[in-house]
């Protein structure tokens, strides 16, 4: 689930709108890195910087950028283009180890059956709002989708395991989102209730690995939802977050299988936190987590804040990949901060995997730092929400300054 970037020995992630053109101008910043405390891992990690530019060139046009170092992720968005409530989407991306691949097993990190992956993709979405004088919007996507993969060894994979071939993936997703959450570190608010359903088509597919010991289905298909809740307390400034994400999936593979593990809030649409497991760590068919977190400030300004965060999880492993016990869970606590003006807001955090196999036994522990700078917050204002940019700089501008 999810886009995954590698940057140099780092991995980034683009957060991807899927249930609509996104509406509001932003110009973000985001940065995550999550540390485990023991046993070895890669590193786990994302860095771009998030562009929307709504009357693009034209009032109906609205552009997308999602830009780190060795990838690029964009969407050109028709407004109206298909019916007053109907828009149409084509997308590109590309770029290095957006496809890397690292295996666990039972715990461990195995370099030696871990491999690069690089990609390049284009799409088309049609994006359908149903009820236009609704306030929580209700939208629905249809989205086609070809993406090529090809791979390279990393330093650490023997000769002996052969990769799996350079292959391409059609994609078809379909799905309904009712409300959503805005593509930033810590939102004040957000509703959701989300199903999702995509069918993939890979060719070519075969086996790969130790003698051919795993295999690239040649289908697989995919079905998962969400139930968030994020609502902060005017009167207290503190904030509460609840969400149920579950999925599904049928002939899946090593290379779409869910990969629960981590604790990197915007690592991919549907981030599937697991505080003190390595990011990515369990590899599931099929899955249900619970994540709850709590926002306590600790100064009048709420500048400074407290969120203790845990998460409970059912998992049913992908064959070849199980380890004993289904449940799995993790709790942590996070240090937070933001600027007076709400341009950027940072946070460490400390989670701890409680069913997390490591060598000393069971229990596992991480750090995460997060960063975010909004771009286009007012100078000299504290930040609330809703409140609308001065003059922010604009995606032309941002390309000058970069070429």
């Amino acid at each position: 689930m999810g886009l995954l970037i590698g940057v140099a020995a780092m991995q980034w992630t683009t957060w991807n709108a899927a249930g609509q053109i996104d509406p509001e101008k932003r110009a973000l910043f985001e940065m995550g890195y999550n540390q485990p405390l023991q046993g070895a891992s890669p590193m786990a990690g994302y860095a771009y910087l998030y562009l929307n530019e709504p009357n693009f060139v034209r009032t109906n046009l609205t552009l997308r950028l999602a830009i780190a170092p060795v990838y690029l992720d964009s969407e050109l968005g028709f407004r109206h283009l298909l019916g007053p409530n109907t828009d149409l989407g084509i997308g590109l991306a590309g770029g290095g180890f957006a496809d890397d691949y690292y295996e666990f097993e039972r715990g461990q990190y195995v370099p030696e059956q871990s491999f690069q992956g690089h990609a390049a993709e284009v799409s088309a979405s049609v994006y359908h709002l149903f009820n236009p004088e609704q306030r929580i919007p209700l939208n629905g996507i249809l989205r086609v989708q070809e993406h090529y993969s090809f791979y390279d060894r990393e330093e650490s994979t023997l000769d002996s395991f052969e990769l799996p071939k350079d292959h391409s993936t059609v994609s078809v997703r379909t799905g309904l989102r009712w409300g959503g959450r805005a593509p930033v570190l810590r939102p004040d608010l957000a509703f959701e209730f989300s199903g999702w359903y995509e069918a993939q088509f890979r060719t070519p597919s075969g086996p790969y690995g130790f003698s051919d010991d795993r295999n690239v289905e040649s289908f697989s298909d995919l079905y998962w939802g969400r139930a968030l809740l994020i609502y902060t307390f005017e009167s207290t400034k503190q904030s509460l977050s609840l969400s149920v994400t579950g999925g599904s999936s049928t002939h899946a593979d090593r290379l779409d299988a869910y990969r629960p593990g981590g604790d990197l809030p915007l690592a991919s649409e549907y981030p599937l936190v697991l505080p003190g497991y390595f990011y990515q760590e369990l590899s599931a068919r099929s899955f249900v987590a619970l994540t709850a977190e709590y926002s306590i400030p600790l100064d009048p300004d709420a500048r400074w804040t407290l969120s203790p965060i845990a998460t409970a999880a059912k998992v049913n492993y992908l064959p070849g990949l199980e380890q004993s016990g289904r449940f799995n869970s993790g709790a942590g606590v996070s240090l937070g901060y933001r600027s007076k003006t709400g341009m950027w807001q940072t946070f460490l955090s400390y989670g701890y995997g409680f069913e997390a196999i490591r060598s000393s036994g069971r229990g596992g522990q991480s750090l995460a730092l997060m960063c975010q700078v909004d771009l286009e917050a007012r100078p000299g204002r504290a930040a609330e929400p809703g409140t609308a940019p001065a003059q922010p700089p604009t995606v032309f501008r941002f390309l000058r300054a970069l070429f």
